[in-house]
């Protein structure tokens, strides 16, 4: 099953997925938003995607804080 941005929550409170399992699909909805956006993508397109990242890192902390602030503190420098 493909799973998509607004899947975060119910991704979070699987039991019988890994933690590891469980970032690896966020990471994979993360890739597939940027994958998505072309050259023609509005710069409201970008920043809404960009958004929606740093709620899947956020995501990721809840389930690994040290890889989830990581991945925030990349993506603010």
């Amino acid at each position: 099953m493909e799973y998509n941005y607004e899947d975060i929550e119910k991704i979070l409170n699987f039991k019988s997925w890994t933690n590891k399992r469980k970032i690896d699909e966020l990471l994979q909805i993360d890739c597939n938003m940027y994958t998505n956006m072309g050259i023609d993508s509005s710069k409201k397109d970008r920043q809404d995607t960009k958004k929606r990242s740093k709620a899947i890192y956020k995501s990721i902390s809840k389930v690994d804080e040290s890889i989830g602030h990581s991945l925030i503190k990349a993506m603010d420098s």
